[in-house]
């Protein structure tokens, strides 16, 4: 081991020491030691291990722990650390701007414990309300996440439809359009990316001459007929190859693996040089869109039916689910309905934390009043548009609601949520959601999981049992559209329909800029089949108030 390793080791345990708020005059001399080491001019494997301890800045205790390190390879004390530290915490060291007392706060304080959820909490403004985070503090963190995450390899959906059409246009360029077609898993809009797929009519080695420039992206793999290069923006770019049967190679990267050998199997005889409407009517089946085209079964679903009009971003009538200034969003109610009405939408649902959510500033019951006389106001003020008095009530470790019943009563409709205490057994989510969902009050089940995607897993549930609890209380299923949330799992959506449980589309808006990322919750909506009539934010003002004032008769809460 040489001396730049032995002082990567103390370096590390320095920063772990104040990430855990230990003594931080230990961890000062760990980092002096890390200094001296990595200055040394003769490694320390060299030296004669009596000599070790005297050498300036090192000292007795440090001396030992060298000595461990060049003997075992390992320091004890180190691994100890690590050991007792989420693994997501650490590597928050790699992004600048945040040392170990911030990161400290970060874990400690906030109960953050991975970037992805940094990045989150950044996007809903929570950082600045702490000590020691600023505004300008807080977008630059944003700013360091997104790089560092776009070198990493997987990407969410959005942001890969960034690139997409700079990345479409090159391509064309070096190809002419007719001979490329996008293709795979962005094709069917699926919430993480790992490659951006084309299929090219072109050889392999005709295609690797065109990549060579000043900066050429990086020749990942190669094989008979595939090229996958690395980007610059660090995106992977897969390029499926070959001078025939470019409209047959289009459909079936189009499809899952599952999805394709089974459609080649049942329709052997296609010809696939007339595009995909040709392909399906010479299977005699209804048209199966790109973003269904992951599992065998929709073509026994496309065989008996015919595969529904899917729901459309302008579908969408209302903004159900955002946060005002009044707890942790940017804009205030008024702005935020203005620019609602502006884009179209028939209604604003405003709901803001509970109390529960201090980090958020979350409303107590005395600004729920201020709030509630402030929306009337603005319903009198703002006409052709509604504002609806909602909360996203905090689901409490036990499984019961953030106010009491005559608070919540004084709602239009209440979401519930967890926030808190995510690390759960299945056991123990369950007992929190059931509970909640049974409350009266509960109108929407808001982000199943409280999963962040490519940062947080989320909770363990059956969802089965929750969406058969929702249907016996009444309870619609949000699917968060936030691009980072997009919960519930597309995949358990089906099941919601079939038990007739409505599934709400809602961007958990934070600024007037989120109100546009209902179409990410849109574009998964549609992979689970999901219409319009399925969906509650699709309902017009006067159908959603119809809805709100049958679902309070059935519960008996009229």
């Amino acid at each position: 081991m040489d001396n730049y390793q032995i002082a990567e080791h103390f370096s590390l345990l320095s920063k772990l020491m104040d990430i855990h708020g230990e003594n931080s005059f230990k961890a000062k001399t760990y980092a002096i030691a890390a200094y001296h080491v990595e200055n040394l001019t003769e490694q320390l494997s060299n030296i004669p291990v009596e000599k070790i301890p005297v050498i300036k800045g090192i000292g007795e205790s440090t001396g030992k722990k060298i000595i461990e390190l060049l003997q075992t390879g390992e320091l004890k004390v180190l691994q100890e650390m690590i050991a007792n530290t989420p693994p997501g915490v650490i590597e928050l060291l790699n992004i600048k701007g945040i040392g170990p007392k911030k990161i400290h706060t970060i874990w400690k304080e906030m109960e953050i414990e991975s970037i992805g959820e940094l990045l989150y909490a950044c996007q809903e403004n929570r950082l600045k309300l702490y000590k020691g985070f600023g505004e300008k503090t807080q977008q630059n963190i944003i700013d360091t996440i997104e790089y560092y995450l776009h070198n990493q390899g997987s990407y969410l959906y959005p942001q890969v439809e960034a690139v997409a059409p700079q990345i479409i246009a090159y391509l064309e360029k070096l190809f002419s359009p007719e001979n490329i077609a996008i293709t795979g898993t962005f094709k069917r809009q699926v919430e993480i990316i790992d490659e951006l797929e084309f299929v090219v009519n072109s050889t392999n080695e005709l295609v690797k001459p065109k990549f060579a420039s000043a900066n050429p992206p990086k020749l990942l793999e190669e094989t008979p007929d595939s090229l996958l290069y690395k980007l610059l923006n660090g995106l992977r770019l897969r390029l499926y190859t070959g001078t025939e049967n470019f409209e047959k190679r289009t459909f079936t990267h189009s499809g899952s693996a599952a999805f394709t050998t089974a459609f080649e199997q049942q329709f052997p005889h296609i010809d696939y040089s007339k595009g995909d409407i040709s392909i399906f009517e010479q299977a005699n089946i209804s048209f199966i869109p790109p973003c269904l085209r992951e599992t065998a079964a929709i073509i026994d679903t496309a065989k008996t039916i015919t595969i529904p009009q899917l729901i459309q971003p302008g579908d969408v009538k209302g903004i159900i689910h955002s946060h005002s200034n009044w707890s942790d969003g940017s804009s205030t109610v008024e702005d935020m309905a203005k620019a609602a009405k502006e884009k179209g939408f028939e209604y604003l649902v405003i709901s803001d934390h509970s109390k529960s959510a201090f980090y958020a500033q979350g409303l107590s019951e005395e600004k729920i009043a201020a709030q509630h006389q402030y929306v009337n106001e603005l319903n009198d003020k703002i006409p052709g548009f509604k504002i609806f008095k909602s909360i996203e009530c905090d689901i409490l470790n036990d499984g019961s609601l953030d106010y009491s019943n005559s608070i919540l009563s004084t709602f239009d409709l209440v979401i519930v949520s967890i926030h808190s205490n995510l690390k759960m057994s299945e056991e123990k989510a369950m007992l929190r959601l059931l509970n909640a969902i049974e409350n009266p009050y509960t109108t929407i089940l808001g982000h199943m999981t409280g999963r962040l995607l490519l940062s947080r897993k989320g909770y363990p549930v059956d969802h089965k049992k929750i969406i058969d609890a929702c249907a016996a209380n009444h309870v619609a299923i949000e699917l968060n559209a936030h691009p980072s949330r997009l919960d519930i799992d597309w995949r358990h959506i089906d099941y919601a329909l079939q038990k007739n449980v409505l599934i709400s589309i809602d961007p958990d808006a934070h600024t007037i800029e989120g109100f546009d990322d209902i179409r990410y919750g849109v574009l998964t909506a549609q992979k689970a089949m999901v219409t319009k009539e399925h969906n509650l934010s699709s309902f017009g003002l006067k159908a959603f108030e119809m809805y709100l004032e049958k679902v309070r008769g059935l519960k008996g809460i009229r």
